[in-house]
């Protein structure tokens, strides 16, 4: 059922430009548009750019290569990211919830939250590892310093149990900045599984020098998909991401 994001009505009038207006206020769209045609462009140009965003190459490196405004392909990279985000967060509630993994772990400081968020220009992040994969998760700390939150360096991994992985990015202007060693705090192993994906995320972080703090997750979740499917054809998975729906609900992620 398709619920209005402005004012939560249920009844919507079908158009003849294939949009949908909410007959309480009057909010027209195309409630069921894909994530392909989110962008207006030829299929040839978002075909090619699927392939270069594939292989890594960042938006700014094919400004003189392509005919297209560097606006325009940011946008289209940018609704890859979110089509990849919504999928990834999809595939990880599901796993938390089968697994059980929802509680905090003993120690009491970790709380697992709703989405990443920024706080005393830090963010919490967690990294947890599960049926043969490795997600990236927000969660939010009682004290983001290491005096008080039991948590190592901006950077650096901090076990809290076999399967889980904590740790704080700082924020530096508009930026996140990964930095830091993979070393562990304290003398609980670090999984190699986790630590192999930060190592594999510092170097793309590294690539795009720089990420904007307000698209950060989009670009943690798109290195998390590129980790998890790093032996296989991200070219055709990505295209079969491109056919869902793309949520009537807001976002302030999209574009």
């Amino acid at each position: 059922m398709l619920i209005c994001p402005r004012c939560g009505g249920t009844l919507f009038w079908r158009l003849a430009t294939g949009q949908r207006r909410c007959g309480r206020c009057g909010l027209t769209r195309k409630f069921d548009r894909t994530y392909w045609n989110a962008a207006k462009m030829t299929p040839y140009w978002k075909g090619r750019l699927i392939e270069y965003f594939c292989r890594g190459v960042p938006a700014y490196r094919l400004r003189h290569q392509i005919p297209l405004d560097i606006k325009t392909i940011q946008r289209w990279f940018r609704i890859l990211r979110i089509a990849i985000y919504a999928h990834e967060m999809k595939e990880m509630k599901a796993l938390l919830a089968m697994a059980g993994a929802v509680s905090p772990p003993a120690d009491g400081a970790l709380r697992f939250g709703s989405d990443f968020t920024v706080s005393n220009g830090q963010l919490a992040l967690g990294i947890y590892k599960g049926n043969g994969r490795v997600f990236t998760l927000p969660v939010s700390l009682a004290a983001a310093s290491a005096d008080a939150g039991g948590v190592a360096g901006p950077g650096r991994l901090h076990a809290c149990h076999e399967s889980l992985v904590c740790m704080v990015l700082d924020i530096r202007g508009n930026s996140v900045v990964g930095g830091g060693e993979g070393a562990p705090r304290k003398d609980r192993e670090i999984p190699a599984d986790i630590e192999g994906f930060w190592t594999f995320a510092r170097q793309w972080l590294k690539r795009y020098r720089g990420v904007p703090r307000a698209y950060f997750p989009l670009y943690l979740k798109e290195i998390e998909w590129r980790y998890n499917h790093r032996s296989e054809n991200l070219v055709k998975i990505i295209r079969n991401l491109l056919d869902q729906r793309v949520p009537a609900d807001p976002d302030p992620l999209r574009p």
